[in-house]
């Protein structure tokens, strides 16, 4: 008897360190657990914050570098260069850039940029002075030294330029000569500098620039210490973009900076982030506090098991126990995935169709103008032609936004087909008849094999989008004087559509990239197009229950074969017959 109470005993302190040991690892993995969750969170946040603080940012810049672009190539700026008649360069300047020194105050039609200053720079990259300061944006002599760059830039150049506390954003044109298109000089224009504004939960954004730290909602010796601490981070590290914690008002913060101008001639920038921790820490805390709870009591619940089970020797419903739990734990950590990995998804689609429709009212406004501006019968001839290239862009920009509204439409699931009998001949005669106008049409060759009669289960919008994809794409690839092969075939409830063309064969290591978006690989360099098309068209042919592949791509032929639905009449036709 008393070797069976010692031996009870034995057992009991047994169970009770492996009930220790076993909610030891458990509190491990669930601090673990926790401390990955929140660094997760963190990230996701930070992330979502700073993508939609630099969106706004790259559209400003891409848009001031294409006016600015536009100023430099003025017909009576670059002539004043090349005939050396500098005393005539500012005067002429004044003119062509009237709109450039505008009063802020006055209402002016898109995209006029304001320009705080203006200067031009000589051969070696020092200013020339302007005669008159107030007419070009008055600096003073130290600021005015900023801008010698010692050297002409090749390419447009990104720098910022502190005025009375303040902080101007400068943009360095290079000018090329009309006649042998080197770089004959340069103007800097002055402009509002884009400081990062503050986004959503919390984060502020400022301006790293001469190790002076510009940062609303900080006083100057804070701003001096961040300054201090992120230009020796940056001097340590040599990254052009980083973050690593901070203290800051007690508080844990997380610091991003980035530079804003790389290889720029002008002094770096950086911007600089500070996102608050406190919320997520104190989450993070409270989880932990929790999960220690928790597992105190599978402790206390485990001792007592122990004691019960090593008196009824149940170990089999222990481990029955053990293994329903983790599978229960198991399938609550799939479905928070699952539902997790879905709400990403629906905000990205929801994102891209956001964004889409955003972009085209501005297109449209911008298209619109630029038709009045055409309708000037008083438009020299080059104004005129440069005029007409900005409103094709707008077509093409047009293009885009419809692609993208599209593609969002079928991500979100929300493009439901409407299922008719599609002849898929009249859709190919169609857009090969328009593809007979074009003038590059004449030297290429097509060889049909499509039957008249044969219908497919479909939509003849989205049908015709899949159709002219494909024979677009055969078009732009195709080698001059080559050949374009059109086939349609049944087989069995399937309608085959092959599409091939003559040209350069699509390399091994690129085939298994062509279906993704915005991909070109190198054989579409000079061919325009956004690579889209195939992705659109494979997707389309997925909804309409087929699918879209590369057959093959050699020396002699590249081939897509995409499949569709028999239509329901075309198999009751061939029911009948058999």
């Amino acid at each position: 008897m008393k070797g069976l109470r010692t031996f009870r005993a034995k057992l009991l302190v047994a169970m009770a360190l492996v009930t220790l040991a076993i909610t030891a690892f458990g509190l491990f993995i669930a601090e673990r657990k926790v401390a990955a969750e929140t660094e997760h969170d963190l990230e996701r946040d930070f992330q979502a914050a700073l993508n939609s603080l630099h969106l706004a940012q790259e559209i400003r810049q891409a848009t001031l570098a294409e006016r600015c672009r536009t100023l430099v190539r003025r017909p009576r700026i670059v002539a004043a260069l090349e005939d050396n008649a500098l005393d005539l360069l500012y005067p002429s300047a004044k003119d062509e850039l009237r709109d450039l020194m505008a009063d802020p105050g006055v209402e002016k039609p898109a995209p006029v940029v304001h320009a705080h200053f203006y200067r031009f720079l000589n051969a070696q990259g020092t200013v020339i002075s302007p005669p008159n300061g107030v007419e070009v944006g008055e600096l003073k002599p130290e600021q005015e030294r900023q801008l010698d760059l010692g050297r002409l830039p090749e390419q447009q150049q990104i720098g910022f330029l502190e005025e009375s506390g303040a902080v101007t954003e400068v943009f360095a044109i290079p000018i090329n000569s009309s006649e042998t298109g080197e770089t004959i000089s340069a103007m800097v224009i002055g402009l509002n500098a884009s400081l990062p504004r503050d986004s959503g939960k919390g984060m502020r954004s400022g301006l790293l620039l001469n190790g002076r730290l510009h940062l609303r909602g900080l006083d100057e010796g804070q701003q001096a210490a961040l300054a201090a601490k992120v230009t020796g981070v940056i001097s340590g590290t040599g990254r052009a973009e980083s973050s690593f914690g901070i203290r800051l008002e007690n508080v844990p913060h997380r610091l991003f900076y980035k530079r804003l101008n790389p290889g720029s001639i002008f002094p770096p920038a950086h911007e600089v982030c500070i996102y608050p921790l406190g919320d997520l820490l104190l989450r993070q805390e409270t989880l932990r506090w929790q999960a220690t709870g928790i597992c105190a009591c599978l402790l206390l619940g485990g001792v007592a098991a122990s004691q019960y089970l090593s008196g009824r020797l149940s170990a089999p419903v222990e481990k029955l126990a053990v293994d329903s739990a983790e599978n229960f734990a198991q399938r609550q950590r799939a479905e928070a995935a699952l539902e997790s990995t879905s709400k990403e998804l629906q905000r990205a689609a929801r994102f891209s169709a956001d964004a889409s429709h955003q972009l085209k009212t501005p297109v449209t406004v911008l298209r619109a103008g630029l038709d009045e501006l055409l309708a000037d019968e008083k438009l020299s001839p080059e104004t005129r032609e440069e005029l007409s290239a900005l409103l094709h862009q707008t077509f093409r920009l047009n293009t885009i936004i419809e692609d993208l509204l599209l593609l969002s439409r079928m991500d979100a699931g929300r493009l439901h087909l409407n299922f008719t009998a599609v002849n898929l001949a009249q859709i190919i005669e169609g857009w090969l008849d328009d593809f007979s106008t074009l003038s590059e049409a004449a030297a290429i060759e097509i060889k049909e094999e499509v039957p008249a009669d044969l219908n497919i289960a479909g939509e003849k919008r989205y049908t015709a989008i899949i159709v002219e994809n494909l024979l677009e794409n055969a078009r732009k690839y195709n080698r001059p004087g080559g050949c374009i092969r059109v086939a349609v075939r049944k087989e069995a409830e399937r309608v085959m559509l092959n599409v091939a063309n003559r040209g350069n064969p699509i390399p091994p290591n690129v085939q298994e990239h062509i279906f993704e978006r915005f991909h070109r690989g190198t054989a579409g360099e000079n061919v325009p197009g956004y690579g889209l098309g195939l992705n659109i068209a494979r997707e389309l042919a997925r909804l309409h229950g087929g699918d879209l592949r590369l057959v093959g791509s050699d020396d002699e032929w590249t081939e897509f074969e995409v499949s569709f639905r028999l239509a329901a009449r075309e198999r009751v036709k061939d029911a009948e017959s058999a």
